[in-house]
């Protein structure tokens, strides 16, 4: 079954989240092999510092966390090493332990770039940090990115779809081009409330915004939709339903922790399906090279829930301004 060529092709963007040293050491190579015999395109975005992990057990008093925890087996898929990284266990360097690793996914030739240089201190403080803090962590990522590959970083996918706007203002001054940082609105069940969602500016920015446009596996595994239960079988029908006869491009971000391990199967259905319904596998690069003529509309720095995930994420305002 060999990949659409046309040039006309919708695109569907495969985004990698990498955000810990197991799912860097383990998951990644195994989504390099998946992706190379489907011939498929990816960026793999790296978490660079320490795994802290095992920080996470503090968003316990969120809404809806232990409703998650149990509805997608944390344990299972994160193993308990790493569960208790940075309290029970020293947190793992993960740019230096696997720079290995981060450099083969390169040579064979796919896109890197920058997640976080903490995963778990970002994603949980970023908000309500100011220009100090956030320009610290951002350009210490790019630092270890620069030791590790010899370049500097040319795309950035937030951990966590969070961001502030100090962070889109050092994504110019930086000159990164595009990233990926945000999300558009979904359904209930996955759908786009706004069918016209795609590529957008962060209001007075430069740098282009490609949202993730499909739901992620573990905002569906265990939700109860239309009156059944998304479970590991029906979870890969599920989501080609939402993709099926729609001609337009859409970004999928998926993570080294679950499509690289248990979850493999499911991302080998995923691949096999979307080629099935014409798509052609791209990188961010390649997503932005299909849009970087447009006239893009503006969206005011937005905040909103995703359905499936607990607390709030940076959105695609649903109006341009």
């Amino acid at each position: 079954m060999s990949e659409p060529t046309s040039p006309d092709a919708p695109l569907l963007t495969l985004k990698i989240d990498v955000d810990t040293f197991r799912g860097t050491r383990e998951g990644v190579p195994a989504l390099v092999r998946m992706l190379a015999a489907h011939g498929a395109q990816a960026t793999f975005l790296f978490s660079l510092g320490p795994d802290h992990t095992g920080w996470a057990s503090r968003r316990a008093l969120r809404p809806g966390f232990f409703k998650k925890v149990a509805r997608t087996s944390v344990l299972e898929h994160y193993g308990i090493k790493t569960l208790m990284y940075g309290t029970l266990l020293p947190a793992p360097d993960i740019g230096i332990q696997c720079a290995p690793v981060m450099r083969a996914v390169r040579d064979a030739g796919f896109e890197c770039g920058v997640h976080c240089w903490d995963h778990v201190v970002w994603q949980d403080n970023v908000r309500r940090r100011d220009a100090r803090w956030t320009l610290r962590h951002m350009r210490r990522a790019a630092g270890r990115f620069f030791e590790v590959f010899g370049a500097w970083p040319g795309t950035h996918g937030a951990a966590g779809w969070q961001m502030n706007q100090h962070a889109f203002a050092e994504l110019d001054a930086a000159g990164y081009c595009y990233a990926s940082d945000s999300r558009a609105m979904l359904a209930a069940d996955g759908s786009l409330l706004d069918p016209r969602a795609g590529p957008y500016r962060v209001a007075g920015r430069r740098c282009v915004e490609l949202p993730t446009t499909l739901p992620t596996l573990d905002e569906l595994l265990g939700r109860e939709l239309n009156g059944r239960t998304i479970t590991r079988e029906n979870i890969g029908a599920h989501l080609l339903g939402l993709t099926a006869g729609a001609a337009r491009d859409h970004v999928y971000t998926l993570h080294a922790e679950l499509e690289g391990q248990k979850l493999a199967p499911i991302f080998e259905q995923l691949l096999c399906g979307w080629k099935e319904q014409g798509y052609r596998f791209a990188s961010m690069a390649q997503a932005y090279q299909k849009v970087k003529h447009r006239q893009l509309p503006d969206y005011d720095l937005a905040w909103g829930e995703v359905p499936g995930r607990s607390g709030e994420l940076l959105v695609a305002a649903p109006a341009p301004r």
